[in-house]
């Protein structure tokens, strides 16, 4: 997936309330960013990191730009935009890319489901249906993709929704986006929200499949480029 525009960069000043970045761009404009990334960002909102903005194409948007990729460590990029994961996904599953998500003849975007009334990422349909939630991931500990970095309440929930579709007799996924090429595999971030990483292995053990690929990042654009094993621990 290429971005549409051509990225401009800049040097990360400072992330504020989770939402906003302020950056002195290559020219010398300082400018604030928006980022739609609510995690802690931990290793990804260093100040003084290279990081590359996209210019917002509505007039009318109050802030002009979005973070997209930070340079988290020498040579490393990460993508940190959290909704380019969902659109990754569904071209990837629209592609045959994902084996375990293969055969579905319909693809549908934020469905309303389940009795904590969640909004689903992916649900395949045709036949019977696959219920798909995306997960974007660029926390690293050593090799590992960990995830989340930070408590997810929100991530939880989700969980128990794909759990219970199983239940219901249909079946269910949870796909981790890692959004930088550092990494071997994933791992539940169980230090960081030990609930979390409980209610992983209790879906796992339900029966949703637990995914992940690995995307290649640039300045160009973003694309799954290989799957990783997930290493579920305790």
């Amino acid at each position: 997936m290429e971005f549409p525009e051509p990225l401009v960069e800049g040097t990360l000043l400072l992330r504020e309330k989770r939402f906003l970045a302020h950056v002195r761009l290559d020219d010398g404009r300082e400018v604030i960013a928006h980022t739609n990334n609510s995690g802690a960002m931990t290793g990804c909102s260093t100040a003084g990191s290279r990081v590359w903005l996209s210019p917002a194409n509505n007039p009318k948007r109050k802030l002009k730009w979005t973070w997209e990729l930070v340079e988290a460590v020498p040579g490393v990029l990460a993508g940190i935009n959290t909704q380019l994961p969902n659109q990754l996904a569904e071209d990837a599953v629209r592609a045959g890319l994902i084996p375990e998500l293969r055969g579905f003849g319909s693809v549908r975007r934020e469905v309303r489901y389940g009795a904590e009334r969640s909004r689903i990422d992916l649900l395949l349909e045709d036949p019977g249906k696959c219920w798909v939630e995306v997960k974007s991931v660029t926390l690293i500990r050593g090799e590992a993709a960990a995830f989340p970095d930070a408590v997810t309440e929100r991530g939880r929930k989700h969980l128990r929704e794909l759990a219970a579709m199983v239940e219901a007799g249909d079946s269910a996924a949870l796909l981790f986006i890692v959004q930088r090429h550092d990494a071997t595999h994933v791992v539940s971030a169980d230090d960081v929200d030990p609930a979390y990483g409980e209610e992983l292995r209790r879906a796992a053990a339900a029966g949703v499949q637990i995914l992940a690929w690995q995307a290649d990042v640039s300045p160009t654009g973003v694309a799954l480029a290989r799957p990783l094993p997930v290493r579920l621990g305790a």
